[in-house]
């Protein structure tokens, strides 16, 4: 039998790949590393036949056969089940608690890829495609260099609504079409609430809400749950203080939402009157039983929480309304007479970028999680990345 015509076979028994993904990809077998490197150095490279055996559950983990090795690698710990299946990445409410604590345990897996400068391969011959119809420094440049990390590609848009056929009256749906031919996944930032969702309806790939609009922005939710789990320790009976621009800002949305998912957990809102929290989040996290509270005084809630997020007032959300946004500016900034009276175990984190509403003589705080929070942002997405792609 020669090389070309050996038969490599591959049982995955940790979860299966994305139906969109499976159904767009030719036959071939998904391998976790170092599967994917052993086969970059099998004498017939890519040319070699490939057959995607079924995919079924064992607990002894992930059992590979190449030729007549097999390589038996260690399972993860969480329990997999039909609900650990991520069909796209759309809001935050879509995760469970026991989904989510799987993927910050894949989270943390991507911590030693991500501090590798060689990175890994499990996703190469993948291709993101990355939709930005709004600016975006974090967001965008985080989910490419997941992608690169992990050995995938990029094909990319910085500013969507004006140097794509958008600017032509192109269609949302008609974009996505068209993109989804040259890519196997779509991480998207849109100015319209509900424009992801609208994006995965017609996507026959994996589609990531990377932001919406004033609606949501699940993936910077995740890496805040997982920042607050890594900083504070736990999530269950914390205190939260959400801060600034409530009314806009999708992050502390979303934020709110997965909160819900923890037992014990308190929420101040502190705000400007003109972006005061929605009432749909206060019903939905009382709906859970969360304990929520608004307040005006930013020094007794910073002394009582566990987290300060501190978030800027968005001018571009206001319009032509500048006089209220030049009334909501500046009311509540973190500085150094809040960190006074925070708690030493507590921490303040901000979705970036920031304006004045924390001041530069923050940073140097141990309790200044913003970079760090920033840095989590890489790890998270790797393990949506690699979850969508390749299954667990």
């Amino acid at each position: 039998m020669t090389a070309a015509s050996l038969l490599f076979s591959c049982s995955i028994h940790v979860g299966v790949s994305h139906p969109k993904v499976a159904a767009k990809s030719s036959a071939c077998c998904l391998l976790k590393q170092p599967w994917s490197h052993l086969m970059s150095k099998a004498p017939f490279g890519h040319s070699g036949i490939l057959e995607k055996s079924k995919l079924s559950r064992k607990d002894d983990g992930i059992l590979c056969s190449v030729g007549a090795v097999q390589v038996e690698t260690a399972a993860p710990s969480f329990s997999l089940g039909q609900k650990f299946h991520l069909d796209d990445v759309i809001e935050a409410q879509q995760f469970d608690r026991e989904t989510l604590n799987a993927i910050f345990e894949v989270a943390r897996s991507m911590e030693s890829i991500g501090s590798n400068s060689s990175g890994s391969q499990m996703l190469k011959g993948y291709l993101m495609a990355t939709l930005f119809y709004e600016p975006s420094t974090r967001t965008r440049l985080s989910f490419e260099s997941a992608m690169r990390r992990l050995g995938g590609d990029v094909l990319t848009t910085e500013n969507a609504r004006e140097f794509s056929s958008a600017a032509k009256g192109e269609t949302l749906e008609d974009t996505i079409r068209t993109v989804e031919g040259y890519s196997d996944i779509i991480v998207m930032r849109h100015f319209e609430s509900g424009a992801a969702r609208r994006a995965a309806a017609t996507a026959s790939i994996p589609v990531i809400n990377a932001g919406d609009g004033p609606g949501q922005h699940p993936t910077q939710a995740l890496l805040d749950v997982y920042t607050i789990e890594r900083e504070i320790g736990k999530l269950d009976g914390i205190k939260v203080g959400l801060v600034g621009d409530l009314a806009n800002g999708r992050t502390v949305r979303s934020l709110a939402y997965l909160l819900a998912k923890y037992q014990g957990v308190k929420i101040y809102f502190v705000s400007p009157d003109v972006v005061n929290m929605k009432d749909d989040i206060k019903e939905y996290l009382t709906s859970k039983g969360v304990e929520w509270e608004e307040s005006s005084d930013l020094m007794e809630v910073a002394s009582k929480c566990d987290v300060v997020y501190q978030t800027r007032i968005q001018k571009e959300r206001f319009g032509e309304k500048i006089d209220l946004y030049e009334a909501a500016r500046g009311k509540y900034i973190v500085n150094q007479d809040v960190l006074k009276v925070m708690q030493k175990h507590a921490v303040v984190m901000h979705p970036l970028p920031r304006l004045d509403e924390i001041t530069v003589d923050v940073d140097s705080d141990p309790r200044a999680a913003y970079f760090r929070q920033a840095k989590n942002g890489l790890y998270i997405r790797m393990a949506l990345l690699k979850v969508l792609l390749l299954g667990w």
